[in-house]
């Protein structure tokens, strides 16, 4: 296969794809966890042969999100997610919503509405892969309060820095994956100083909250601390979520594609770029993958 950016994730992350590819996408309603990268069994390929039979009534991104989050997404029954604590929550309400509606009020379908095309450094008009989070999922995931999300944060060592992560979903993993990885680049390391990972807030002029809220998201790189850092709006003062921008970028893709590599998205990949933050979202990695294998 060609040695794409998609190709380059890790192995877990292809175990997931290949299952969903091989009929994971029609899952059953009983939840199916995500294959463990070092299983001898899942490294034979028997995982995707043992996928569930396919069911026409599963969405492929519902199905995506019991792949990705099976401690907390059980099953999908009558359009609806099934929490682990037996909640629901709406997979697709029914609504035709703008670009703004898709990321102030989104439900689950709308969180896979984006492009995430790791084919280009340059995003397309509006494709914000990423920006949309469903606040009910997240919240039943990370925690529905700042006090909620802090009992599941781990200490992460970062380059002398000492971080505070969530262990929900494995994250503080990936991201101690990520150091391990970045380390073996010391010429990367002016670019990989922190500037905050967790903090309960909302998005800059917006009612919904940052992703930094759910301790799951990490900036590194902000101008004046090693470089690297470029944010939509300072590049465009005065510009809407709507309004043609122009694109700024100083991270080195290589450090990009090893936060990709470990379940990681890239802010500079959403057209209202953020080059600073970098987010654990397997769902939309393994949404692009699928999009490119069919």
């Amino acid at each position: 296969m060609n040695d794409s950016p998609l190709m380059r994730l890790t192995a877990k992350t292809l175990l997931c794809v290949a299952a969903l590819a091989m009929g994971a996408c029609g899952h059953s309603t009983a939840a199916e966890s995500a294959p463990g990268a070092g299983s001898d069994s899942t490294a034979r390929g028997t995982t995707a042969e043992k996928a569930a039979a396919p069911r026409g009534d599963v969405p492929q991104g519902a199905a995506i999100l019991l792949r990705c989050y099976p401690d907390h997404v059980k099953a999908y029954r009558d359009g609806k997610l099934v929490m682990a604590d037996g909640s629901t929550i709406t997979y697709d309400d029914g609504r035709d919503k703008t670009f703004i509606e898709k990321l102030d009020d989104a439900d689950p379908e709308d969180m896979f509405a984006f492009d995430y095309d790791m084919t280009t450094w340059t995003p397309g008009y509006l494709q914000d892969a990423g920006r949309s989070r469903c606040e009910a999922l997240f919240k039943k995931m990370y925690g529905s309060s700042a006090a909620a999300v802090q009992k599941h944060l781990v200490t992460v060592n970062w380059f002398g820095q000492k971080l505070r992560f969530t262990s929900v979903n494995g994250a503080a993993d990936s991201l101690r994956a990520v150091a391990a990885e970045l380390a073996r680049h010391p010429s990367l390391k002016k670019h990989l100083r922190s500037s905050g990972t967790f903090y309960w807030r909302q998005v800059r002029g917006a009612k919904r909250l940052s992703a930094h809220s759910y301790g799951m998201t990490i900036d590194i790189g902000v101008i004046g601390g090693g470089g690297g850092g470029d944010y939509w709006q300072w590049k465009n003062l005065g510009k809407g979520e709507t309004a043609r921008i122009t694109y700024s970028n100083h991270m080195p893709h290589e450090v990009v594609e090893i936060f990709e590599r470990h379940g990681f998205i890239w802010g500079g990949r959403w057209y209202h770029y953020d080059t600073m933050h970098f987010e654990f979202r397997p769902e939309i990695l393994l949404n692009e993958q699928l999009k490119q294998t069919k």
